[in-house]
């Protein structure tokens, strides 16, 4: 049975994954869900204030390591993109699958700030306006979101070696639902040339452990009849 470590994007804590973990349990797999350094509720003012890419990546580390996972598979949301390729490239061949669910998926010297759009690059500078070292949550959304250190979005991928650790399974979800908006689509055209990559489309908006549970625990088990890949 797979080991499943599972990274929220911005704002968010491992309750993001509330509706997927049990059906990946249910199934007989070993799921883990994160709240990274700074996202956590007691998390003090010099935490979050600290808190940055390679923090969040050594947090998937200290979890790999007290589990002894091997073979595991990282599932990073948004932001958690950048957190589990980082994570990927430090853990020295414990990692066998990538699964980029609506998610950045950084190359050497990028950054979730260099990587995203201007839309999205406003919204990190406007929310971090009133401390300096924390982006507020965007308006509307989950109330248990919390302001999410800046340090992180702005610090760039550093693999250990150059080209970065390969991972033998890697996967790209693109949610289609929020066309609009997504800073996803040069993204999803890059991966689907490259032959190391298997992309995926779901029809959801952004946040598709909420929208379909179901069709999000499907593609990680595998599943092949409820998702829809795109070659």
């Amino acid at each position: 049975m797979a080991t499943f470590v599972l990274v929220p994007g911005g704002w968010h804590g491992s309750w993001s994954f509330e509706a997927v973990v049990p059906l990946l349990e249910r199934a007989g797999h070993t799921v883990h869900a994160l709240t990274l350094t700074g996202l956590r509720p007691d998390d003090d003012v010099a935490t979050v204030a600290a808190a940055n890419l390679d923090t969040h990546a050594d947090d998937v580390l200290r979890l790999l390591d007290r589990t002894h996972a091997r073979e595991a598979t990282l599932v990073g949301h948004s932001y958690g993109g950048m957190v589990i390729a980082a994570a990927a490239d430090r853990a020295g061949g414990r990692v066998s699958r990538l699964v980029h669910l609506d998610a950045y998926v950084p190359r050497a010297g990028e950054s979730c700030w260099s990587s995203t759009t201007g839309r999205y690059r406003e919204a990190f500078a406007t929310g971090a306006a009133t401390t300096g070292y924390a982006v507020r949550p965007p308006d509307g959304g989950d109330p248990r979101r919390r302001p999410h250190p800046l340090a992180s979005f702005l610090q760039a991928f550093r693999p250990l070696t150059d080209p970065p650790a390969r991972v033998p399974r890697r996967e790209f979800v693109y949610c289609s639902g929020w066309e609009d908006r997504t800073p996803f689509a040069g993204l999803r055209a890059r991966l689907l040339a490259d032959p190391e990559w298997r992309v995926h489309t779901l029809a959801t908006g952004h946040d598709a452990m909420h929208e379909a549970p179901e069709a999000v625990a499907a593609l990680l088990l595998d599943d092949r009849v409820t998702t829809a890949p795109a070659y």
